[in-house]
């Protein structure tokens, strides 16, 4: 369809909003019974869809190489994570979209073994974007974020027990899945960035653990955005604005984990006392790297 760069996505595709709710089948509450939400193939083609609309030509995954290498140390039986700038809801359907495409046949495998990490407010927000969320296989957590913005004592008490469930139930899902060979997609800033917010593109400490609980990475930076969020409406992401553009993805050199957090750690000062978010942090300077040397020729 056409649509003028800038339109909030809640016009371009309103004519869908009653077909989408229709077709989500995943909780719109999220409890430990149903962290693991599978992906729903009618939806997919629909963001499917949706991305060639917005997709400029020559947008493309890039570092295929070393995505290959990432996919052959997965098929020889480590568990892999997959950690993914973020600026926009269309980050992960862009990738998937893009991978699947590509007409290399390890990177469809790699988007068709993907399961994300997300967030409760996919879920929970907004049903269009629940329905969008839907289409991809993913383990939903309650996110130290959310729980950090809540100021009322009692409902800080109710949701600490809530999310202490939540998150125990998905770190069981996580172990189910891997078990299954499946390889976690995480974006390790746990937000989308925002333009004059660095504060949102610092990695949070907590995806030290699942760094811990891997045994292989691939860090993937984003060039090019084709949802983004709207000045005047930040906080609500049915106001998302529309925008055609060149996406390119790109795989770097795959890690080990291990090793990778040994060297951080070891160059750290004895007395500090938290070694994780350094390691993080870490991460997030290889993805900046990665996406300011792939910006120079997009």
């Amino acid at each position: 369809m056409d649509f003028q760069d800038g339109t909030p996505i809640d016009k371009c595709y309103a004519y869908l909003f009653d077909e989408l709710k229709k077709l989500n089948h995943s909780a719109r509450v999220v409890d430990d019974t149903n962290v693991l939400q599978e992906a729903n193939p009618v939806i997919l083609k629909i963001l499917d869809d949706m991305l060639i609309d917005t997709l400029k030509p020559g947008s493309c995954i890039a570092g295929a190489e070393n995505a290959k290498e990432f996919l052959a140390a997965v098929n020889s039986g480590k568990r892999g994570i997959i950690l993914m700038e973020h600026y926009s809801n269309f980050d992960l359907p862009g990738f998937s979209y893009l991978m699947r495409k590509s007409g290399v046949p390890e990177l469809k495998e790699i988007a068709e073994r993907v399961v994300a990490i997300a967030g409760m407010k996919l879920s929970e927000e907004n049903p269009m974007i629940s329905a969008w969320a839907s289409a991809y296989s993913r383990v939903v957590i309650y996110p130290s974020r959310s729980l950090a913005s809540i100021s009322d004592p009692e409902e800080r008490a109710r949701e600490e027990q809530r999310s202490r469930k939540i998150n125990m139930a998905s770190m069981r899902a996580l172990d189910n899945v891997r078990k299954q060979g499946k390889i976690l997609l995480v974006f390790p800033a746990g937000t989308r960035f925002r333009k004059n917010k660095p504060e949102t593109k610092r990695g949070v400490r907590e995806i030290d653990s699942y760094i811990r609980l891997s045994d292989v990475m691939l860090p993937v930076a984003i060039n090019g955005n084709c949802l983004r969020i709207s000045d005047e409406n930040p906080s609500d992401m049915i106001k998302d604005e529309v925008w055609h553009d060149k996406m390119i993805y790109t795989a770097g050199k795959m890690l080990d984990c291990k090793s990778f957090r040994k060297a951080v750690q070891e160059k750290l000062p004895e007395d500090l006392e938290d070694k994780k978010q350094p390691v993080v942090d870490k991460i997030m300077e290889i993805l900046e790297d990665l996406h300011n040397e792939a910006e120079k020729t997009r």
